[in-house]
């Protein structure tokens, strides 16, 4: 079996062509490129939209743009629809409404969330935007806010914002605008440093990692005012954290049964498994990235691959999923310039 999947890379300063189409061979783990698509400026973070036919990149600069791209599912040859300002700085996070409605976007550096509305064809329409305020204990990353992800639940009625600079995961209502839910809200621990969001296949359960302090925040959701409660945080390292450790990203498997987090600097992926009662976390291992700076990771629809992205190798890296443990094992790699983000057609 084969899958075609897209690479979002850091085009300043690299050798880098922007998006990167992939083929996988499941069984070995080989990987081939099949192309790149136009020439945008980091191209960060990658989305696909629900008829697997569209891609959606947020364009990491000082005056961001968010890209939709259109593909061609067989070559992987991408070419670009439209583009709009994503109202912010930084563009580092896209996701989009599992009903295909809308795309979100997070911008880092002015700490602003932004909905865009998707006509048909899939362009993008004219965004409306939200701000966040606040600091946190960090004086060096949280002098201001800093909003690192912008994630819908599996409703579509619900976004979850986390915010690396005020250690918040704000909650949106996005069905119709940026409208903030009740509570408006949920801190995380001071310093904590919140960055991408995961939510759970059965739907109660959502999965915060923080970037700042290595820790990993169970939650569960009010389905019906959107409101999360923490009910567990546990630590992503097997020793105490140092000034070269940061964790980066965040997914739950496809069958629920495990979630997986990196970290970089440690140049891991802790493997944890979820109890499938409570939603809560316990820690099964941890499995070397094979290269340096793990800053995202995906799994296949499947479930029986994950693709780790080392941004200071410029390596992918292919790993086989153990379906009973969860472990991992290394199976294949690739060379891609400075990548950042991985994205699976289904």
């Amino acid at each position: 079996m084969a899958s075609l999947f897209f690479v979002g890379t850091y085009t300043r300063g690299t050798a880098s062509e922007g998006v990167y189409a992939v083929r996988l061979e499941h069984g070995t783990g080989a990987m081939t490129i099949l192309g790149h698509g136009p020439k945008l400026e980091n191209p960060s973070f990658l989305a696909l939209d629900v008829k697997q036919s569209r891609l959606y990149a947020a364009c990491e600069i000082g005056e961001g743009y968010v890209a939709a791209l259109t593909f061609d599912p067989q070559t992987g040859a991408l070419t670009q629809l439209n583009r709009q300002p994503s109202l912010g700085a930084d563009p580092c996070h896209v996701a989009l409404d599992p009903k295909g409605r809308y795309l979100l976007a997070a911008n880092y550096s002015s700490g602003t969330v932004a909905r865009f509305p998707l006509q048909e064809g899939g362009a993008l329409g004219t965004p409306v935007s939200a701000s966040h305020i606040g600091t946190g204990p960090n004086k060096g990353r949280q002098e201001k806010a800093h909003a690192h992800s912008f994630t819908p639940d599996s409703s579509g009625k619900f976004a979850y914002a986390c915010d690396l600079g005020v250690d918040k995961v704000f909650a949106y209502r996005v069905e119709t605008g940026l409208t903030p839910a009740t509570p408006p809200s949920m801190a995380t621990a001071p310093g904590a440093g919140p960055r991408h969001f995961a939510w759970h296949p059965k739907g109660k359960w959502d999965y915060v990692v923080n970037e700042l302090d290595l820790t990993v925040t169970a939650c569960a959701r009010d389905g019906r005012t959107g409101a999360l409660t923490s009910i567990q945080t546990v630590g992503t390292l097997p020793h105490p954290k140092t000034d070269a450790d940061s964790c980066a990203d965040i997914h739950v498997a496809p069958s629920g049964k495990f979630l997986y987090a990196s970290n970089r600097g440690h140049d891991s992926l802790t493997i944890f498994a979820v109890n499938s009662q409570d939603g809560k976390l316990t820690l099964v291992g941890h499995e070397p990235t094979q290269g340096k700076t793990p800053r995202n990771f995906a799994l296949t629809p499947q479930g029986d691959v994950l693709i780790a992205a080392n941004q200071n190798s410029d390596s992918l890296v292919a790993f086989a999923v153990n379906p009973k443990t969860g472990k991992l094992q290394a199976i294949g790699q690739l060379k891609v310039p400075a990548p950042v983000c991985v994205t699976f057609a289904s």
